[in-house]
């Protein structure tokens, strides 16, 4: 097992398997029905300890964003967007946003999940403009 293998709590792992496989996945409360993200061992609305982990739409819209002009590493290239975006299912993430004119974004805008890899080539999710 790889150092970063071990570095992912079991809580997480449901949600990583699916960025592998290209698909967003959600916790959902079988109690109150909710689902929630980031990966928690309790419902974050009723504290209950009934979560499963279902596949999620992958749609949403933009709630806030700021173009990001310089840089912070090599690993990524400026200008580019990073977006809070309300999903369908109602939480919220904080995700890049890609294939697009960083200033062609806007707030509600409609937007779709894509996976790009990190430098370290694991996938995780972006999002892309959803125009259907």
């Amino acid at each position: 097992m790889s150092p970063k293998e071990s570095s992912i709590a079991p809580v997480e792992q449901p949600f990583i398997d699916g960025c592998h496989q290209g698909v967003l996945r959600l916790q959902r409360c079988t109690r109150c029905h909710r689902h929630q993200f980031y990966p928690r061992l309790v419902c974050g609305y009723c504290w209950a300890r009934d979560l499963e982990w279902v596949s999620a739409s992958g749609k949403g819209r933009i709630a806030s964003f700021t173009v990001v002009r310089l840089a912070v590493s090599p690993a990524h290239e400026a200008p580019y967007v990073v977006a809070l975006v309300d999903l369908e299912e109602g939480p919220r993430m904080m995700s890049r946003v890609t294939d697009c004119d960083p200033e062609s974004v806007q707030i509600g805008a409609q937007v779709k999940v894509a996976f790009a890899e990190t430098s370290d080539g694991a996938p995780l999710p972006v999002f892309e403009p959803d125009n259907d």
